[in-house]
């Protein structure tokens, strides 16, 4: 191959048309037909040859070179680009029967009671573009945006590998419309890069690819991996097709992807059986999927019947149960949390619950296992619990593997093997290791530094583990000591007796200084933040807040604690005599007590002033929180709340006053919207919070 800095202008221009219509080639074995035509090394080699080329070229780039797959820096915001044919929403339906009403409404509108085509096509949980064609070529990309106008997204989606560029015997106008999504591999591998860096990690697929196609710079969407699903049209200047089936057939040949589940059906049993499959294999598809679309396969009829105002009459979206799912139980594994509870949890075949990918779910306990007979290897119906913990259903027992056998719960603790024991009136089964326990006293330290406790940086989970069996850390009083204990790394010949943080593998001078830092920054703490980081049985943030609120300083409260004395306590609205004696019980224990006074020395804990505003709009309303908010954390917006008088809960019931929705919000608002509860986006909420 001629060295470039050797070639003619004209040699040049031959060897880039050359390079792109090989990479081309390479791409559409890859991408459209599973069949890799160059190995990753040779396609790397004609890349970089055509950059390079291109470099020393730069005005023989071609519209159709590799490298504008790449594109280049929006120097702004993005442009905005009106449909020439608005991108209409579909209506929803939830049932069969009212995919049966829907039915019958399109014969209705034909006067007809003779069966129709529909083609029944998955819905891909994307997002929506918009590709424009002229005279072949590949000219403007838009998202849906409002319907009217998207976005111009024209750099970002040249870089996605699966569009073609440049497709024959098109008509000379052509808007081919689709579905960006992320594939399920891809999303899990980005979120795992993205912890690793410190960056930002994505809820689920969808809002992965949204984050990824919307970048301002072409270069990171083309580092993320994007793939696409084509399933219409808008703007064409010559139709050649005559049903959505015959449609398809067109994409297919040139090159758009298209889903390999869609199905033609001729009358509602095939429709019933289609979203059914589509529902038993939603959980091994690659990629997501929320429902079925149904479209009258022939465009002649969707033309007789028309628009509603913003949907179609042709077309309906079937939506899967927006909080259940079908999956496997890989494995049942037993977890043992801080207060020595064991609970039993499913391993599953990751899905999409609700719009966050699930992979685990709570069995409850043992008693729920034998209730429901839960087994390895069972395919199981799915929900979202309060939008927040998984949990399984039902276990399609048809489904069940012939060498089923059934689950038998542990009597031994699995992480200390100590005796697991269950008291009478107790449906959960406790370890009797108490703290001597790794999982507990682990699980402890976790819970002492985490977010709404002490919210120590650099102290998470991994590095807790790693310090409680290196002997660093065995309770959280021992946190506080560390930098006293730690020897130094540059005493080579100190006693062993000591700490020597430097020297341990991924740790040096600087990291070891912001973990004294953030400990050193942490020992004043206020009242309700140091009773839940105790992790007292039944003691949530907002349960601390209200003892906060009642008792004023620590020493009142743990004085009437040891002396059994809950006769204030039972007093506070939302405390209860089963958690009062959880309390009492946690104070009676020598060992509690013993780690509090070495903390106690250590910290300080300052006495609770209510300084919350009663004359708030929020004053005594009960509010609460969904979604991702962009102006303030969650944690943040909570405290903002409390102290403008308001009561925070977690979940959504007829007593709640204000429902704050953020971004990517789940069942929360769905369920306040079905009670008539006021529900408010983040900047309402703002507007709210400063008055």
């Amino acid at each position: 191959m001629k060295d470039i800095n050797d070639l003619t202008e004209e040699e040049a221009a031959q060897e880039l048309e050359y390079l792109a219509k090989e990479m081309a080639k390479s791409d559409d074995a890859y991408y459209q037909n599973d069949a890799p035509y160059l190995s990753d090394a040779e396609y790397d080699r004609l890349k970089q040859r055509n950059l390079a080329i291109e470099a020393r070229f730069p005005k023989l780039i071609r519209q159709d070179s590799p490298s504008r797959r790449v594109g280049a820096t929006v120097k702004s915001g993005f442009s905005k680009v009106t449909h020439r044919f608005p991108m209409l929403s579909l209506g929803d339906v939830f049932s069969i029967k009212e995919v049966e009403d829907f039915i019958l409404s399109v014969k209705r509108f034909l006067n007809t009671s003779e069966d129709i085509d529909f083609m029944s096509e998955p819905k891909i949980d994307g997002l929506s573009f918009s590709a424009r064609y002229e005279n072949g070529r590949f000219v403007q990309a838009a998202t849906r945006g409002d319907g009217t106008t998207g976005e111009d997204i024209t750099e970002n989606l040249k870089t996605i590998k699966q569009l073609p560029l440049e497709i024959k015997n098109a008509p000379q106008i052509l808007e081919i419309r689709g579905e960006v999504y992320m594939s399920k591999a891809d999303f899990f591998a980005l979120n795992e890069k993205n912890a690793l860096e410190g960056k930002k990690i994505f809820a689920n697929p969808r809002n992965a690819a949204a984050g990824s196609l919307r970048q301002l710079d072409p270069k990171i969407t083309a580092q993320r991996k994007l793939s696409i699903f084509a399933y219409t049209w808008g703007e064409v200047s010559e139709r050649l097709w005559n049903s959505q089936q015959e449609f398809f057939n067109y994409l297919q040949n040139w090159g758009f992807p298209t889903n390999p589940n869609n199905t033609l059906c001729h009358n509602v049993s095939d429709i019933e059986k289609s979203f059914q499959h589509l529902m038993e294999i939603r959980s091994s598809l690659p990629y997501d999927i929320d429902g079925v679309v149904y479209k009258v396969n022939s465009i002649a009829l969707q033309e007789r019947l028309g628009f509603l105002t913003r949907t179609p009459r042709w077309a309906i979206a079937h939506k899967f149960p927006a909080e259940q799912a079908l999956t496997k139980i890989n494995n049942i594994r037993i977890q043992v949390g801080r207060t020595g509870a064991l609970t039993p949890v499913a391993d599953l075949e990751p899905i999409n619950v609700g719009g966050v990918i699930v992979s685990h779910a709570t069995l409850h306990n043992e008693d729920e296992i034998k209730r429901k007979d839960i087994r390895i290897g069972d395919t199981v119906i799915i929900q979202r619990a309060g939008d927040v913990i998984p949990q399984v259903v039902e276990v399609i027992k048809e489904k069940r593997p012939s060498d089923s056998v059934e689950f038998k719960f542990p009597t031994t603790c699995p992480i200390c093997g100590s005796h697991a024991i269950r008291e009478e009136d107790e449906a959960v089964r406790r370890c009797t290791g108490g703290l001597s326990c790794p999982a507990q006293a682990v699980e402890s330290i976790i819970h002492f530094v985490s977010k709404d406790a002490f919210d120590i940086a650099g102290l998470g989970e991994k590095i807790v583990e790693d310090f409680y069996h290196e002997g660093i850390l065995k309770n959280p009083a021992d946190i506080f000591t560390i930098q006293q204990r730690n020897i130094g790394g540059d005493d080579l010949f100190s006693s062993q007796q000591g700490i020597h943080l430097e020297r341990k593998e991924g740790w040096g001078k600087k990291s070891v200084e912001n973990l004294f830092n953030a400990i050193n920054s942490k020992r004043t703490i206020s009242l309700p933040r140091f009773i839940y980081a105790l992790g007292i049985r039944q003691v949530g943030s907002a349960t601390a807040l209200l003892i906060a609120k009642n008792y004023g300083s620590f020493n009142h409260f743990m004085h009437d604690m040891i002396n059994k004395e809950t006769a204030k306590l039972i007093s506070i609205d939302g405390i209860g005599a089963a958690m009062a004696t959880d309390m009492v019980e946690f104070f009676q224990e020598e060992h509690n007590i013993r780690i509090i006074n070495q903390l106690l020395q250590q910290i300080k804990v300052e006495d609770f002033v209510d300084t919350a505003d009663y004359n708030s709009p929020l004053s005594g309303k009960t509010v609460v929180f969904t979604g991702t908010l962009e102006k303030m954390t969650r944690s943040e917006a909570k405290a903002k709340a409390q102290s403008l008088g308001a009561k925070v809960a977690g979940s959504v019931s007829k007593n709640t006053d204000f429902v704050i929705q953020g971004a990517d919000a789940g069942s929360k608002a769905t369920k306040a919207t079905e009670l008539g509860v006021k529900v408010l986006n983040e900047a309402e909420f703002m507007e709210l919070i400063s008055q």
